[in-house]
């Protein structure tokens, strides 16, 4: 139970505005800016692992730098499709069948990062199918570098004052513009710390240390991981209003989607090395 002293305790909201800057009547925010620098940074990230051509089976990168350049497109458009998508059926689905043009006003309720995995996974089939590239490698590509745009899209979260935490009486707990008056956890800050940029080092330096030559390696640990500290930091989120808890006051959906992509990494990772073992390349 918070004490009235809990609520002078908590620290400062830094009251940003969420929009970045206006040209006339223009007004670009930081959530597209987010998504923009996410994209760009994973695209460059990404074109120096091709240009590394001992970090890849046989010496030989899986795609052109051209191929990538290309991709950029695909990827923003299965992003975007997919996470607006995910958001209308796994959060807002009943809002929406009582007025379809809801599905529009992405101010209204935002994105999904599940609806924007899959969307980005459609997206990597149907790009890899194109142009004859090996899938496993496309997905490892864009794997390693999936987490830049996790660790802007939660900043931007956090600069929205929007998926805050549950209350909370600790020191860096934060009373939130649209959260009431309790201090909360800055769950926004949780997850870019540990899907964005915790997990961008770790398969960053799995990459370089040999992993790509194992493809689906790095694909399997992403899924994992994030599975993993998603559903770790939902015990500090709170959930969406319009769902709020599944079961016994601490399921969440967030939960309920990640556990699937839980076991589907590990069972990544573990092909992964069932090839390894059977090709006698070092697992």
């Amino acid at each position: 139970m918070l004490s009235v002293l809990d609520l002078f305790a908590a620290v400062s909201f830094p009251a940003i505005d969420p929009i970045a800057f206006s040209i006339g009547p223009l007004s670009v925010h930081w959530y597209g800016l987010a998504y923009v620098a996410g994209i760009l940074l994973g695209w460059l990230v990404a074109r120096d692992l091709l240009k590394r051509q001992t970090l890849w089976p046989n010496g030989t990168p899986p795609a052109t730098l051209q191929q990538i350049d290309d991709f950029i497109l695909w990827s923003a458009i299965g992003i975007v499709a997919g996470g607006r998508l995910g958001y209308i059926l796994f959060y807002d689905f009943a809002a929406v069948a009582e007025n379809p043009m809801r599905a529009l006003e992405v101010w209204n309720g935002g994105m999904s990062f599940h609806g924007g995995f899959i969307g980005a996974t459609l997206a990597m089939v149907f790009f890899a199918r194109k142009h004859g590239l090996p899938l496993w490698s496309l997905f490892d590509i864009v794997a390693s570098v999936a987490p830049l745009g996790l660790f802007f899209g939660r900043i931007a979260n956090f600069i929205n004052g929007e998926l805050w935490g549950r209350p909370a009486d600790l020191p860096w707990a934060m009373a939130f513009p649209t959260g009431g008056p309790f201090p909360r956890h800055p769950s926004q800050l949780y997850e870019a710390a540990l899907e964005g940029l915790l997990l961008f080092l770790l398969l960053q330096a799995l990459a370089r240390l040999g992993s790509l030559k194992h493809p689906g390696r790095i694909t399997g640990v992403f899924v994992t991981a994030y599975a993993a500290a998603r559903i770790f930091v939902e015990f500090f989120r709170e959930p969406d209003a319009q769902i709020g808890y599944l079961v016994g006051g601490w399921l969440t959906m967030g939960m309920v989607l990640s556990l699937p992509m839980l076991l589907i990494g590990i069972a990544i990772i573990a092909r992964s090395l069932r090839v390894a073992n059977a090709t006698g390349t070092e697992a």
